[in-house]
């Protein structure tokens, strides 16, 4: 594992965090419904980015970066659900909101990067 890969390191430090919030929440707020989505699609961006980096073509590294930019997206709505219905405080989602929208930010670069890389003549 490369100690020095930003998108690996930050997408793990990210599930650490979903996982304890996840704690907090079915401890704390007895809250068993949302939680188990975010935990589901917080960890699951990890998970694929691991997948990605041990993918055998670039299609493959793409596909699955693909899909970890929609979990990134799916998570950011658990979170903003989660705090703008008061069941976790604006600054324990605000600052969770704030990861994932780095992590969105670095996987939406590498997926643009990789398109024009695939996909040379495909201008959208």
């Amino acid at each position: 594992m490369k100690s020095d890969n930003v998108i690996q390191t930050k997408s793990y430090a990210f599930a650490l965090k979903i996982v304890k919030i996840y704690q907090f929440l079915i401890e704390e707020k007895k809250e068993f419904v949302l939680s188990k989505q975010l935990l589901k699609s917080g960890t699951s961006i990890g998970a694929n980015t691991e997948e990605a980096l041990g993918g055998q073509t670039d299609k493959d590294f793409y596909t699955k970066f693909n899909i970890v930019y929609k979990e990134a997206r799916e998570t950011h709505f658990w979170l903003r659900l989660l705090r703008d219905s008061n069941i976790l405080r604006g600054e324990q989602a605000d600052s969770l909101l704030e990861d994932c929208e780095e992590i969105l930010k670095i996987v939406g670069s590498i997926t643009k990067t990789l398109k024009s890389k695939l996909y040379p003549n495909n201008n959208s």
